[in-house]
């Protein structure tokens, strides 16, 4: 039976960039990203104070909305399914109605400008959706060229939405002239900067929120240089990574009085942030200061994925979204899954056997829940890399993981998932491998143990049958006797879990033994 898609795309008209999002929905899959692309117009150029947008700004942004909606096109998006959404820049100029219509005469593209308010909360969806929320309040911020949107919120319910005319491109324009940025205009920055985020870091400071997490271009940059700094470069995700207060301050010292010549020369800063990031900068600062602040972690996600979900959901009604926004980890499992062709019987049988071997050795391994739940996921993953060949395919299951954009981990699980994966065949864990090495030793004890379970599992399901029923472990004088309840003689099982056992012994100090208990023959 077909699977029923439908792709749409969200374009995301901002002052500093132009983005798209072109994502795929379809049952059982759910939402797939399938291209994304950014021009920065800065179609806010100096229409902070003069309220009317450049005419070469305006010309600029038709011709990457042209483009825009040639590439849709090719990744059949039909025009009723491409939405798009101004904000700041567009939403406060003067002549913002003769771009529009400009817009839709020379491209058939219907804009819709959206107030700041609710561009706070397409930000909540988009942010919900990459990035696993507590259960308690969390501060949630996103940085524009012309508005920086505020959201307290938990994974169900928002406490607060505010919209405040901060954007980068606005500080730029109005206080900023010296480079590098001299002490006064500095204080001057700061000291609005406080004014500004007065009531909304008091209603933080109530909640006791220690954590926030932030999206946009600004905050990607400056997690990637603090990354940079701390020598992390071979991290390849950046989505709900995070950095302290201790770490940006260090890295704000260290660059704050730079000019522009040195901070091109900052990794992870896009060329056409030089001077944008600095009062990006200053307003991190003064949050981490002002909002009693911790820790900030990343989302890759934030408007226009935001515009996509709320769209998906009006136009497809029901309680999917909500279940799917619920548990962004497993969904985003699934996604990847389905994105290389898994077999799901096979990946969701060795989930199971896993979890089982998992609970009834815990006395001796000592691991949690949230260890658990990492190798539910390594077990559902294992396999994609056959998407890319057989031979190695362990291997290449571990760069899928690596690289295939898993929303709501922190990089660290990732790289855990991506381990224990990368060990269900072949040789087991070793420190001359680099992923493997580069992990803490608690880490890597908890990839030893979990993928030595993992290779029992996937050895009990050798032949793709899904014959063993369930596992009993009883451990008996040093021994560990694992009773197989099977449907069949399980005895191919049994002979290719034997080949897999040994790794475990090991990690667990016990000898391990298997006993056939067929269940029914049919």
């Amino acid at each position: 039976m077909l699977t029923k898609t439908r792709r749409v795309a969200a374009i995301d008209l901002g002052t500093n960039s132009f983005h798209m999002v072109i994502v795929e929905e379809s049952e059982g899959k759910g939402i797939v990203e399938i291209d994304r692309v950014k021009d920065m117009i800065c179609i806010g150029r100096g229409s902070i104070s003069t309220k009317m947008l450049d005419g070469e700004a305006m010309e600029a942004g038709i011709t990457a909305l042209k483009h825009f909606l040639v590439l849709a096109a090719q990744q059949g998006v039909t025009p009723d399914s491409i939405i798009a959404f101004a904000t700041s820049a567009i939403r406060e100029a003067k002549n913002k109605s003769v771009f529009l219509q400009k817009v839709r005469e020379e491209t058939g593209l219907k804009i819709k400008v959206i107030s700041g308010l609710e561009e706070a909360q397409f930000i909540y969806y988009g942010v919900r959706h990459a990035v696993k929320l507590a259960s308690q309040p969390e501060l949630v911020f996103d940085i524009g060229g012309g508005s920086v949107e505020f959201i307290i919120a938990n994974h169900q319910n928002i406490y607060l939405l505010e919209s405040r005319k901060i954007g980068v491109a606005r500080m730029l324009e109005r206080f900023i002239t010296t480079d590098p940025i001299s002490n006064r205009e500095l204080r001057l920055l700061e000291q609005f900067f406080a004014a500004e985020l007065f009531s909304s870091a008091e209603k933080t400071r109530e909640l006791d929120i220690k954590r926030a997490i932030a999206s946009s271009g600004t905050a990607q940059n400056i997690a990637r240089m603090i990354r940079s700094m701390n020598g992390r470069n071979g991290e390849v995700t950046l989505n709900q990574s995070s950095f302290t207060r201790k770490e940006f301050q260090k890295f704000y010292k260290s660059v704050i009085k730079f000019d522009a010549s040195e901070r091109k020369k900052l990794t992870g800063l896009d060329e056409k942030r030089v001077d944008l990031i600095v009062p990006g900068l200053v307003l991190f600062d003064v949050v981490f200061s002002l909002f009693k602040l911790k820790e900030v972690v990343i989302s890759d996600y934030a408007l226009r994925e935001g515009m996509v979900l709320h769209y998906l959901k009006h136009h497809r009604p029901g309680d999917k979204e909500r279940r799917m926004q619920l548990n962004i980890r497993r969904q985003s499992v699934i996604e990847l899954g389905y994105r290389c062709g898994w077999n799901r019987k096979h990946s969701e049988q060795i989930a199971m056997l896993c979890l089982q071997l998992f609970d009834q050795l815990q006395p001796l391994h000592g691991l949690d829940i949230h260890d658990r739940e990492l190798l539910e996921y390594a077990a559902l993953l294992h396999n994609v890399g056959t998407f890319i060949s057989i031979s190695s395919h362990h291997k290449h299951s571990q760069y899928i993981i690596l690289n295939g954009g898993l929303r709501g981990f922190a990089p660290v699980e990732i790289g855990i998932i991506a381990n224990v994966a990368r060990y269900h065949r072949k040789s087991p864990p070793s420190e001359k491998h680099d992923a493997y090495s580069q992990l803490k030793p608690k880490q890597r004890r908890v990839v030893d143990v979990l993928s030595g379970i993992l290779r029992i599992a996937n050895g009990l399901d050798r032949g793709h049958r899904q014959n063993v029923v369930s596992v009993k472990a009883d451990i008996i004088d040093g021994t560990i006797i694992l009773g197989l309840h099977a449907i069949h003689n399980p005895d191919i099982e049994v002979w290719a879990a034997e080949r897999m056992k040994t790794w475990l012994e090991t990690v667990l100090g016990k000898s391990i033994r298997f006993e056939a208990l067929i269940a029914h023959e049919r």
